[in-house]
């Protein structure tokens, strides 16, 4: 689709209609204040309104504007009548914060070949379906894209969000000076300056994402426009490095100046093949930060034996499928979300600069964050030593009336003393978790399916990898950890039904797979009734 190199043609006997669509905090009503003061700095007439939402996203919200000039021989005080919502086929403009809102606009019928431009930001955010499934249920970024290169008559695209951290502001900035590079409306560039300087707030910041925009924008247009095509970049993935032979990015093996970590990177290295490197990197790395050096040499003492059985079940030709499997895996079950770790991460110093960043706060700026915690007497009584955890759930009457003091919502305002102290000491007190009730508890379960996989390895080596692999199931904290392992108890009883058939391996993958579609394990059930029906 031809980009025309010159402005659009504007009719100025009817209203140009612009449509913005933007989620909570991403400052679409400031995007439509500039829009509106704009088109009335320059002796146009404007109309805004907008229909709020709470059901997607964290409140989607859909924004109207619509404005046209005023004739110059107009008589003082004519105003005229213009609408109040947006009417599918009838937009000019369309104005995504992000991709999905531009999907939303689309879906809706806003956007139209013969008529609309639509500018959208490449980033994106999850929506709620996508992310309440528990494996990977995020939509196709690409079906968007082609969807808006086919409806939209001019389709301007780029990751706007990276341009606008850059600048240190807002992603409607960075639209704005989009909007100017578009020539939709026929105003200067220096006109949307001085309204972003009107404005009064963040004025520098504003202006350094709108520079950033307009000039990527103008760039593409340029670009594009000799080429025949709409001016669209796909949002870049997260680039980190080294990445392994798969694509995925993973921790190397790399010295860090500790003396007990580097040994046992040194250990890794001489002991395990190249091609598990990567994984076992990621695996170090984890449960290293997550207790102490001694954990790591657990876990590379039980890789080791992993290894051994690779080496004796032909895994040399198999990629050591075995051993990088249980790499990742065996450092997901060790580094299992317990009070200690939740406590521990919620006070780390790099968890408020983090969150400092995303607010944009200033340097002398406070930020206080306040955390939702439901914490249940299965967790209290799993932090505890481990005879005395048993002790209190033996006893039904005595863990419930606990459960009642303990079992209740709270608000914790984490950055100041009266929680982050508790928080802090609590996430110090992770020394002492190897003799809790609940890694009493973890050991036995992961000691159970290593077994598993050990003993399915000498008649089927698939299988025993897919056994592995089916400990991605059991993840989280409180309810969701005990909904993922009794998925995996399931998947279990399941590969044990069809042990030993040739396409073992195949069912075990279809039901892991199955217990990923859905919260409720629906999708599992029927896997399981199926298996039942032929065994």
């Amino acid at each position: 689709m031809t980009i025309a190199p010159a402005p659009p043609a504007f009719d100025a006997t009817k209203p140009l209609a612009i449509a913005v669509m933007a989620m909570g905090g991403q400052g679409g009503g400031v995007l439509v204040d500039w829009i509106v003061a704009l088109c009335e700095s320059q002796n146009w007439v404007a109309q805004s309104t907008s229909v709020p939402g709470v059901a997607q996203r964290t409140g989607a919200t859909v924004y109207f504007i619509e404005t046209l000039p005023l004739p110059p021989n107009a008589p003082r005080g004519l105003r005229p009548v213009l609408s109040l919502m947006v009417v599918p086929g009838e937009v000019d403009l369309v104005i995504g914060a992000e991709l999905m809102e531009a999907g939303r606009a689309i879906q809706r019928g806003f956007v139209t070949p013969d008529r609309t431009t639509l500018i959208a930001s490449a980033h994106r955010h999850y929506a709620v379906a996508e992310k309440q499934v528990p494996g990977d249920g995020i939509a196709d970024a690409g079906a968007v894209f082609a969807a808006a290169e086919a409806a939209a008559k001019r389709f301007i695209g780029f990751d706007m969000a990276v341009l606008a951290e850059k600048a240190g502001s807002v992603v409607s900035a960075v639209l704005f000076g989009a909007l100017a590079a578009s020539k939709v409306l026929p105003f200067p560039r220096e006109a949307f300056e001085a309204t972003i300087t009107a404005g009064g707030i963040g004025v520098a910041p504003s202006l350094r994402a709108f520079a950033l925009g307009y000039e990527h924008a103008s760039a593409d247009l340029s670009k594009d426009a000799a080429a025949g095509k709409s001016t669209a970049t796909p949002a870049a993935e997260p680039s980190e490095s080294p990445k392994s032979a798969s694509g995925k990015t993973y921790p190397a093996l790399t010295p860090v100046g500790h003396a007990g970590y580097d040994t046992l990177v040194e250990r890794a290295k001489a002991a395990f093949p190249a091609a598990t490197h990567d994984m076992i990197g990621a695996g170090l790395q984890r449960v290293v930060d997550y207790q102490d050096v001694a954990y790591g040499k657990e876990y590379l003492d039980l890789l080791a034996g992993m290894l051994a059985l690779d080496n004796a079940h032909g895994g040399a030709g198999k990629g050591y499928q075995l051993t990088s499997t249980a790499a990742k895996y065996i450092a997901v079950a060790m580094a299992y979300d317990d009070v200690y770790r939740v406590a521990d991460l919620k006070t780390r110093g790099s968890r408020f600069e983090r969150v400092r960043t995303e607010v944009l706060a200033a340097p002398d700026q406070p930020v206080y964050m306040t955390e939702f915690m439901h914490p249940r007497m299965d967790e209290v009584a799993g932090s505890m030593p481990a005879a005395l955890g048993r002790f209190i759930e033996s006893r039904p009457r005595l863990f419930k009336a606990l459960d009642r003091i303990v079992n209740r919502g709270r608000r914790v305002q984490t950055g100041t003393i009266r929680w982050f102290l508790p928080l802090y000491v609590l996430g110090g007190l992770r020394r002492f978790r190897r003799g809790t009730l609940r890694h009493s508890n973890e050991v036995a379960h992961r000691d159970t399916w290593l077994a598993a996989a050990k003993a399915a390895a000498p008649g089927d080596y698939a299988l025993a990898v897919e056994i592995l692999a089916a400990r991605r199931l059991v993840k989280g904290y409180s309810d969701t950890h005990a909904r993922g392992q009794s998925k995996f108890d399931k998947v279990m009883v399941g590969i044990a039904k069809v042990n030993g058939r040739p396409d073992a391996a195949d069912w075990a993958r279809r039901l892991r797979e199955a217990a990923l579609k859905d919260e409720d394990g629906i999708a599992l059930s029927g896997a399981l009734k199926t298996i039942d029906s032929f065994v």
